[in-house]
């Protein structure tokens, strides 16, 4: 049997090149070596302010935009978070058996902490463990993240431990997948790309809105006319050119840059072109999915119902280790 691997997507905005190259295109690679579940976590996305009238279609938007994108449901399975009560229960559960100590040390409580100064909330402190229960409820073994969730990785890890170490062994410890892609940084090449950092180019971005961010983007800070040779070496643009252009290109731009051949606003366009070329599918079927929400409904329909399957087996499996049942 293959193992199984749990991945959750925020419903926090709208799915970037960011999201694609560091997460999407690295979970289309692994489908058919796992039995693959991701989830839509909306119970993650209210630990920060958000607008409920805006939920829903940012769940649909979410899903239809990693479908399109390669997350095909016929290989595996989507479904959203709040529609298997058991994830809760299960954090619960997970919750006796976590230090607060450990809790308090997790860098991402920290900065988020920093980033929603007047809404610190429980939910925000206990995020490890909800994802510790998605994670756990399904068995899943290998977990696809960025650099920046290793460290959840490792405390469900610890808390799955201490779960077989005192109720008998149930559950496997989760080990971390990372993308082949560093973590990319937005068009203003100081942070991570990010909605909220408005320096993100959208998956179903129309060509011109591609064009128009990516004709603001930061490039080398240090060449101050076209005429300097510039440093692809702390070029952000550059970077992307690694996933969306040629090789030849790649080294054509590499070579010229360095001797001002090429300005940045040429090697801009270059990128803005292949960008558009590649994402042009995505676009195409993820507007048509969120225009045309039925199926995209369906799939998630469907995937709950598969899950609350394996959820109910797993927790009768916990409530009668722990004499609750």
């Amino acid at each position: 049997m293959k193992k199984r691997l749990f991945s959750g997507i925020q419903p926090s905005g709208e799915v970037h090149i960011g999201n694609y190259l560091g997460a999407i295109k690295n979970w289309t690679s692994l489908l058919d070596k796992y039995d693959c579940i991701f989830s839509i976590v909306d119970y993650h996305a209210i630990t920060v302010e958000y607008d409920p009238a805006e939920m829903q279609k940012m769940i649909i938007n979410a899903a239809a935009t990693n479908i399109a994108a390669g997350l095909d449901p016929d290989r595996c399975i989507i479904f959203v978070q709040s529609q298997v009560p058991e994830h809760t229960e299960l954090t619960w559960i997970l919750n006796t058996l976590t230090p607060m100590g450990h809790l308090e040390r997790m860098t991402q409580f920290k900065d988020k902490a920093g980033q929603n100064e007047k809404n610190v909330n429980v939910g925000l402190f206990d995020y490890p463990v909800l994802q510790t229960a998605d994670i756990l409820l399904y068995k899943g073994s290998a977990v696809p993240v960025g650099d920046d969730q290793v460290q959840h990785i490792e405390l469900s890890r610890e808390i799955a431990r201490k779960f077989n170490s005192r109720y008998g062994k149930l559950f496997p410890e989760p080990q971390h997948i990372l993308s082949n892609a560093p973590r990319i940084m937005g068009l203003d090449g100081k942070n991570k790309m990010s909605k909220s950092m408005n320096n993100y180019i959208s998956l179903i971005e129309d060509p011109e809105a591609i064009w128009k961010k990516l004709s603001r983007a930061v490039t080398d800070e240090n060449r101050k006319r076209r005429d300097d040779p510039g440093n692809p070496d702390i070029c952000n643009v550059f970077t992307l050119h690694k996933y969306f252009s040629k090789q030849s290109e790649i080294d054509r731009i590499n070579k010229e840059c360095r001797t001002a051949e090429i300005g940045c606003v040429d090697c801009k366009k270059i990128l803005s072109d292949n960008m558009i070329k590649e994402l042009a599918p995505i676009r195409e079927k993820g507007l048509e999915l969120i225009n045309n929400p039925a199926s995209v409904i369906d799939t998630l329909n469907n995937g709950a119902e598969k899950c609350r399957k394996i959820a109910e087996e797993t927790m009768k499996e916990v409530r009668s280790r722990m004499g609750l049942r």
